[in-house]
């Protein structure tokens, strides 16, 4: 898009205020191991306070898109509370709000058998709304993005379907849906987690992938989901079913995230321990790339209420202290010692441990005397008395979860302790 082309922004405001977005929040979200066996990958703890779900639904509010449908199924309730909690605050009367919309069984009796099949199940409730727009959103990456501008670019493109791109590593893309586009930004070949992707001109290294981010026009969705359920050897996926057979026949445009995104470009995948981990971990930065900080795009969420994070004692050998760290509200560092770490809501970590590079998700109690490197403690861990994590990989590797890059996983289980269904 030109300069000479740069939509007004009511022209942009008018085009969110007819889109409905459907953020779909179902997957089980493997990958993460032992993060995710009683929670959906969307309800995973991020950034010290926040849920992975926050970010695309703080996208939307503050792209000025207050029509949501989160499309939930396993694990889901966390998830659902969550929403309940921290999303009630949007105005029915006005038009606006974050529906909940679980699988329902409304056209057949089994589960949501593919990301296209999601929304084709609940079709009748997009036709109720009776959007211009639909933006399909995938519930599960860390990101700002402003949607207005995606939606602008789609109405300028003429096109039927948009899909948000962007470079990554080779290695990186066999997970994602690989592109090719023409000069046009029209996308010309489409093929979901190739084994050996393709790299994209100009570059040897990096692939342009789908984010699973799409815009529809409403009337074009529904009859393309209509006749891929007719499809008996479909997958009812996007990536795998309804991109490929749109692009030979239809106006399908790719939208570069990074090109024109304005300040809002930042994006991850944490699919993975590791990347999980690493995302948290950049937020320690000076100057991290997700600026949690920005008042100009806020990511909401539900706020516990929870005193002022507290450190005790100041003794040559106890001292409570945190450097390039992020506390909490409500957690206790007495006497202990956090370097390059997040401590989520209400931990308490006590005299003469030291945690470092560590990811403490929330209500975990460490006990004294420990030492505690390059790991993630999950919600509800009660670390006992002397315990060393992360300092010894084989001993580790017999009680918890080492991963390839050294990061070492510890779930309540793995201690002996009460399993806790409702992370």
């Amino acid at each position: 898009m030109s300069d000479e082309t740069i939509p007004t922004p009511r022209f942009v405001s008018r085009l969110t205020r007819d889109t409905l977005a459907l953020i779909l929040a179902g997957g089980g979200g493997t990958r993460l191991l032992d993060l995710t066996r009683w929670r959906a990958k969307p309800s995973m703890p991020f950034g010290g306070k926040f849920r992975i779900i926050d970010f695309p639904l703080s996208n939307c509010i503050n792209s000025d898109i207050r029509r949501i449908g989160v499309l939930s199924q396993y694990k889901a309730y966390s998830l659902i509370r969550h929403i309940q909690q921290g999303w009630g605050f949007l105005r029915a009367e006005l038009g606006e709000f974050v529906e909940l919309l679980p699988a329902m069984q409304h056209v057949h009796t089994g589960w949501y058998a593919g990301t296209a099949d999601a929304i084709y199940q609940n079709l009748d409730i997009v036709r109720r709304h009776n959007p211009r727009h639909v933006l399909i959103l995938a519930g599960d990456h860390i990101y700002k993005m402003d949607y207005g501008e995606m939606l602008a670019f789609h109405a300028e493109a003429g096109a039927d379907m948009t899909v948000a791109c962007i470079d990554v590593p080779l290695e990186d893309a066999k997970g994602f849906g690989v592109m090719a586009v023409d000069d046009d930004n029209r996308v010309v070949s489409f093929e979901e987690k190739p084994a050996e992707p393709q790299p994209m001109p100009g570059s040897e290294t990096h692939a342009l992938v789908s984010m699973g981010i799409y815009i529809f026009n409403t009337d074009f969705m529904c009859s393309q989901l209509e006749h891929d359920a007719d499809e008996g050897d479909s997958n009812h996926d996007f990536g795998k079913d309804i991109i490929p057979r749109c692009i030979d026949k239809f106006s399908v445009a790719a939208y570069p995230f990074r090109k024109g995104a304005g300040p809002h470009t930042y994006w991850r995948d944490v699919g993975t321990v590791d990347s999980y981990w690493l995302a948290n971990m950049e937020l320690l930065g000076v100057t991290p790339e997700l600026n949690l900080y920005d008042q100009e795009w806020p990511i909401w969420t539900y706020q516990s209420q929870q005193p002022p994070a507290k450190f005790v004692f100041d003794l040559a050998d106890k001292r409570g202290m945190a450097v390039d760290s992020m506390v909490s509200g409500g957690c206790i560092v007495s006497g202990a010692e956090i370097r390059r770490s997040l401590l989520f809501t209400n931990v308490h970590v006590e005299n003469h441990t030291v945690v470092e590079d560590t990811v403490v998700l929330p209500n975990v109690r460490i006990g004294a005397g420990c030492r505690i490197r390059k790991a993630i403690i999950d919600k509800g861990t009660v670390v006992p008395d002397g315990t060393d994590i992360g300092i010894d990989p084989q001993s580790d590797a017999q009680r918890f979860r080492v991963t390839a890059n050294g990061v070492t996983l510890v779930v309540p289980e793995m201690l002996g302790q009460q399993l806790h269904h409702t992370r």
